[in-house]
């Protein structure tokens, strides 16, 4: 396996879909990635701030295996950098199957893994017949959500695509990912 590495950065600071392919981005301890609409100490997923405003931002970055990317162009779907509206595309690194708490050392930054993000209708909007490959039903029933995997930041600092990426696990027992 090669190493683990950034291989995409995006950042938006409006709640659209998409985001902005970057070469760079900033992320700031306990708020997410400097000028981005979902950064902040509480919640700002429009749908979740209507609910419950003062909830936790555990979603401060969103964080994409850029593998996924490979096998749904096997399938004959574009998609690249910033498309399903996350900051961070990763490769060499089994995302969805990290314990919640893991960390991610990239250069000075740390990122703790909080949960998976859910994929919603707006993927259908984006590209037609693309949700039903983010959610695959395993043999025993449950679901496979691919699309990704959301973190906060625990130590900012500047990022960039090329970086490395270091991986600690909790200590154990581990808690499997679940929905934030």
């Amino acid at each position: 396996m090669s190493e683990a590495r950034i291989v995409g950065l995006a950042c938006s600071g409006e709640h659209n879909f998409s985001k902005t392919p970057r070469e760079r981005i900033t992320l700031v301890e306990g708020l997410g990635v400097e000028g981005d609409a979902h950064a902040g100490v509480t919640v700002q997923h429009l749908s979740r701030i209507k609910k419950t405003p003062d909830q936790p931002n555990l979603r401060q970055v969103h964080l994409i295996h850029a593998e996924l990317f490979d096998e749904l162009a096997a399938k004959g779907y574009v998609v690249t950098t910033g498309d399903l509206g996350e900051n961070v595309d990763t490769r060499g690194i089994d995302l969805l199957g990290l314990p919640e708490d893991t960390r991610l050392a990239i250069g000075p930054t740390v990122l703790r893994v909080t949960g998976l993000r859910n994929p919603c209708y707006q993927i259908d909007d984006f590209q037609p017949g693309l949700l039903k490959e983010m959610i695959e039903k395993r043999p025993d029933g449950t679901l496979n959500r691919k699309c990704g995997v959301m973190a906060v930041v625990e130590a900012g600092g500047e990022i960039a695509v090329g970086d490395p990426i270091s991986v600690t696990l909790p200590d154990e027992p581990h808690r499997p990912l679940d929905l934030v």
